[in-house]
């Protein structure tokens, strides 16, 4: 028991999410001294939501350089990322691995018709129709690039001779059938241009909610509608979170948002959660056990009965201390949970009372009683590592 369990580095600015019932996570980076060093980019980390067991697979074909700030997503079980920031800069290359058949082989999609975006980060992605759709982002164009001041604002401070660098709210779509860049002209109002912001899917709408805008951060929501093209911006019936960047949204029912955490306008790391209903446009935040971690730069992803799973991160203001980054996974519970769900999770707190009792148990649900034993036994070694730490700190 008291071996040293296999967990994912500590990270932030990865790509993580629920494929076949594990969180993949993949790249991202973290402070060694004063340095900011990329993590492998040939290397995948499997994180078994059930048992809290973590596995890393090494990686072949055409591995992507190690980045941070890439738009991670999944369609029928293939990992697409694109965008981020590497050693060289800004990139705007697109990239996919098959989650599922166990090779993890990258392939850098090539020959693409179209138009790509231009080199960009920290931008946001919907999946609808087999159909990646990208929204927003910071990156460089050049001054022959830049067509509409309305699409793309300048970051006064960082303009180098032709290259200007700034805040964009495109919308650009990579057909993944045709293998075809596209750019529609959307109608309604769009949001202003922005990065570090969030984004969620729901059927044929694209939310996408706050984020830094130029010198302020927002906790507005737009919707897009994926087959119209129309922004719609959406008025909240109740009191609004604060305005932040770097925070994630997940959709975790066909009518409910769940926005956590991210990077207050007073530069503030944020622990909170909210759930927006979309039907009556009311937020409310969420009373959750994690209110003393707070995150930025993580990543969520929807796992089993409506759980949000949050991982990595930092809990500091990056950009003034950046040591704070974690590689714990947060689970975040936004709906009642099912008898049986209690049930095995009862079980796995309580396995030490109840063993005598396990062999009675048909063997399927033996299995997933055992993943749930495993679950809480590690997270109470981890609470307990963590209590020796800080005992040790204070000391």
């Amino acid at each position: 028991d008291s071996a040293m369990e296999l967990v994912a580095r500590e990270r932030s600015g990865h790509a993580a999410l629920m494929e076949g019932g594990f969180l993949h996570v993949w790249g991202g980076y973290v402070a060694v001294g004063d340095e900011e060093v990329f993590l492998p980019s040939d290397e995948i980390w499997l994180y078994d939501t059930e048992s809290g067991i973590w596995v890393m697979h090494k990686m072949q074909g055409e591995i992507p350089p190690p980045m941070s700030g890439t738009c991670g997503c999944s369609l029928d079980g293939v990992m697409y990322i694109f965008g981020g920031c590497d050693d060289h800069g800004h990139t705007n290359q697109l990239y996919s691995v098959n989650l599922l058949d166990g090779k993890y082989t990258w392939r850098k999609v090539t020959k693409a018709a179209g138009t790509p975006p231009s080199p960009r980060d920290k931008l946001s992605c919907w999946v609808h129709n087999y159909r990646l759709i990208y929204f927003g982002g910071y990156g460089h164009k050049r001054l022959r690039e830049i067509s509409n001041s309305r699409s793309f604002i300048v970051d006064e401070a960082s303009w180098v001779e032709e290259v200007f660098w700034g805040w964009n709210n495109e919308v650009h779509v990579f057909d993944s059938r045709a293998n075809k860049w596209s750019e529609p002209s959307t109608r309604g109002l769009a949001p202003a241009p922005r990065a570090a912001h969030s984004s969620a899917t729901v059927g044929n709408k694209g939310y996408v909610c706050g984020g830094r805008v130029v010198e302020t951060r927002r906790s507005d929501i737009h919707c897009l509608d994926l087959d119209s093209w129309t922004w719609t911006e959406i008025i909240p019936t109740s009191a609004v979170p604060v305005g932040r960047s770097w925070h994630t949204l997940t959709a975790v029912s066909d009518s409910a948002l769940f926005l956590f955490g991210g990077l207050s306008v007073n530069c503030e790391p944020l622990s909170d959660g909210w759930i927006f209903n979309i039907q009556t446009r009311e937020w409310k935040e969420l009373n959750h056990q994690h209110k003393n971690k707070p995150r930025l730069w993580h990543t969520a992803s929807l796992g089993q009965e409506s759980d949000v799973i949050v991982f990595g991160g930092s809990q500091d203001y990056i950009l003034l201390v950046d040591k704070g980054h974690c590689n714990d996974a947060l689970v975040f519970q936004t709906q009642p949970y099912s008898l049986h769900r209690l049930c095995e999770d009862y079980i796995g707190r309580n396995a030490k009372t109840l063993q005598g009792h396990l062999s009675l148990v048909p063997p399927k649900l033996r299995q997933t009683i055992q993943k749930r034993i495993s679950f809480f036994r590690i997270a109470a070694r981890s609470q307990a590592n963590r209590n020796v730490m800080s005992i040790n700190f204070i000391a």
